[in-house]
Formats: structure tokens, sequence, C-alpha cells
């Protein structure tokens, strides 16, 4: 199973992808997902210049080797870059290992702990109604499990929003987060805590009087809130039983975790900005959180990741895996496989890509009555339509910011 080919392929069907595709010198290809949003052409170039070359020649079954090898001699470790580029790598190899084996990778990974995955969508609204109307259209579509998002009275524009601009952008196709828009340069918003502070509660109020107290609701805070403030959130939103509040403050200090955690039970996801596990470390030991937000695709892989789940079940830890429409199909399906397999599986975010994502990544996972399944085919199931992808090339894109009233830039 030696390593007889590597390529990068680019492509920008509803959004940029980074994919790397290996192939074996008996035929066998596997893929893996690098898609870095508003920074794919650093990872392109990490793999391209950096890493193809090292993967010719090499044993395609040794996965674990290879992995530690990429991490360890690079010298320079962690960051999303490098940590993109190998868990592509990663995808690609457990991809032919199930191809080889004729086995679903999850069946690699130990077998089925469930029948399937609860997910969760994202609702929004600039207004009540409008939110309503959202939470009822993603009902209709199988949610057991919502993510609720509203505009906040004053500003113009927030993440987490359908906005009309981003609508227009996307040629009709709605999304109920802000995704990288396409562009020279990044969008701009603005951003006001206090009035955020005093708003969101009204709304998880009117949402739980209009559906009730059985569905499961989720809030992205989006690491805009200090400690304090994150803090104040949580314990506002206790009467309204969250299923979990997300990002609620920058974590890359975790003692500010333990600020937030002391005056709320409101469970707390962290961590889809993380790219290792000594990034979770002491939030995991602490039990400062209750889900890891990690995705496959930033990771490390199928292999990291597993292992920080696993370090996480110790302390009764979910997953809550992050999956956006900037993780690809190919990603997506390692979340899936990796989901089905271990102990303590919590949530795993689905946003359904576009027709034009759909026609480049041929998926064979499925979505019925709110749960997904990765599939039964060999590997993780996901074909690349090369000639399709060279229909779209890429398009530079960025993610928004945000700006104070005073001109401070905030985080977004």
């Amino acid at each position: 199973m030696k390593i007889d080919k590597a390529e990068v392929i680019v492509t920008s069907p509803d959004r940029n992808f980074v994919t790397l595709k290996l192939t074996t010198e008996d035929g066998l290809t596997g893929l893996g997902d690098a898609t870095l949003n508003g920074r794919e052409l650093a990872v392109v170039s990490y793999l391209r210049d950096h890493v193809v070359q090292l993967l010719l020649g090499r044993d395609a079954s040794r996965i674990e080797d290879t992995w530690q090898f990429l991490y360890r001699s690079a010298y320079w470790r962690r960051g999303p870059v490098t940590m993109a580029s190998i868990a592509a790598v990663d995808m690609a190899l457990w991809d032919i290992k199930g191809k080889a084996a004729g086995m679903p990778v999850y069946q690699l990974l130990g077998g089925a702990s469930r029948t399937g995955l609860l997910a969760y969508g994202h609702a929004s609204g600039k207004t009540n109604e409008e939110l309503f109307d959202s939470v009822r259209r993603h009902q209709e579509e199988g949610y057991r499990a919502i993510r609720i998002q509203a505009a906040v009275p004053g500003l113009k524009s927030i993440y987490g929003i359908a906005s009309n601009a981003t609508f227009e952008a996307m040629q009709g196709v709605r999304y109920d987060h802000e995704p990288a828009q396409r562009g020279a340069l990044p969008n701009e918003e603005d951003w006001d805590t206090r009035s955020y502070l005093r708003h969101i509660p009204t709304v998880f109020e009117a949402v739980r009087n209009e559906f009730g107290p059985e569905l499961p609701l989720l809030h992205d805070g989006h690491h805009r809130m200090t400690p304090n403030q994150a803090a104040q959130l949580g314990k506002s939103l206790e009467p309204f039983d969250l299923f979990w509040l997300e990002d609620c403050t920058p974590a890359e200090n975790p003692e500010a975790l333990r600020l937030v955690r002391q005056h709320t039970t409101t469970p707390l996801a962290i961590g889809e900005i993380f790219n290792t596990i000594w990034d979770y470390q002491q939030i995991i030991r602490e039990q400062l959180i209750d889900y890891v937000r990690s995705a496959v695709t930033h990771t490390g892989g199928i292999t990291h990741l597993k292992k920080v789940l696993e370090y996480a079940s110790q302390y009764q830890i979910k997953s809550g895996m992050h999956g956006p429409t900037d993780i690809s199909p190919v990603g997506m399906a390692a979340a899936m496989h990796l989901g089905l397999a271990i102990h303590n599986f919590g949530i795993q975010e689905y946003m359904k890509h576009g027709a034009k994502t759909d026609s480049v990544f041929e998926q064979s996972y499925t979505w019925q009555d709110g749960f997904l399944h990765p599939g039964d085919k060999p590997g993780l199931g996901v074909e690349l339509n090369v000639d399709e992808a060279g229909q779209y090339p890429y398009v530079q894109a960025y993610l928004p910011y945000n700006r104070l009233a005073d001109g401070t830039v905030h985080d977004w």
C-alpha cells in the first residue's frame, strides 16, 4: 500500500474547499479535508510545498506513524495550518484503509456505538417572528435540536444572522451563520455587548413560550464576551434550559472559563478554534466545559481528535463536533464515522451544503428524522468529482470582523 500520488485540489462551488487526494500503487484512493476558512491557500502551500513529497513512497497503512512523523518532524508544531494539513493526510489514510478492508471507517474504529447521530441546525431572525419561521423550517427538515441566533436592536449586522447581503452574495442560498464572503477585503460588522446581554434572554423566553420546554436549544456567543459578561449571560439563560452555550468567551485563557463555571450551570461548549489536545488539557482536567467543539478537519484528523475525546470521556465530557459548511463533505463524513464509534458522543453540528458542493463531493451519508449516519460504503464514503471540481476555481474570501461604536476592533 505504497502512496504513489498526492494531489492538492482547490475548488469553490458554494465556497472554497481544500482537498488532499492520495492514490496508492494498487489504485486505492483516499480523500482528506484541509479547508481553513479564510486562510485556505496557506494550507495549500503547506501541503504542496512541504508535505506532499514526504508522502510519496510511504506505506499508506501506517496511519499513527505517519501522523507522528508529520507532527514531530516539522519541529514547529501545532497551529491551524499545520493541524489542518495533518488532518487531511490522516483522513485520506483512514479512507484508504477502509477501502482496503472493504469496511466503513467507523467499523475500523470499533464499530457503531449508536444507530445515528443527533444533529442540530441553525435558526436565526432579525425579529422574533422571523426567528420562529426559521425554527419551524428546521423542524420541517427534521431537526430535533436547533441553535438560536437573533439580531440585536440597534446593530446593523452581526454573526449568526442570515443577512440580505449574504443571501444575495450566495446566489439565493440562505446561510444561518455568516459565511466567508467573497471579495478583496473582509466585511466590517458592529457590536455592543451590553445591548446583546439585555436582549438575548428575552429572545430565549419568547422561543420557549412558542415551542415549549422539550426542544433542545443552543446558542453561540462566538468569543465576544469577557469572562464576567459570559458568566452573566450563562446565569440569565438558566431558566430556558439550554443544551449548551458555545464559545461564551475567548478560550485562549483557560482560567476565564473557571470564572464562568463558578457562576452558571448552563452547559458550556468550547473548542472550534482549538487544534490539539494541549489546548484542551486544562479545561478538560478541571471539567470547565461540557462539550468538545473541535472539527476533525482542524484538529489533526480522526487519529488525534479521537484521543482528545477519549481523554474527555474520563471527565464525562461529550463531543459536539464543529460542522458548518466550511467543513467539506469529506470532513463531515470523517466526523460522522468518529461520532458513531465513540461512546461519549453528544451532538453533531450539521449545515446542509449547497447543490454545487454536492455535485463536486458525492456523498453516501444520510439525514433522516433528525439523525445523521455516515453510510456503509468502504472508507469515508465520499468521492470527489475532479472534473466538476475544476468548474469552480478558488475565489478569495474572508470572514467578517467587528468594531465597537468607538471604532475599536472587537472579537467577531
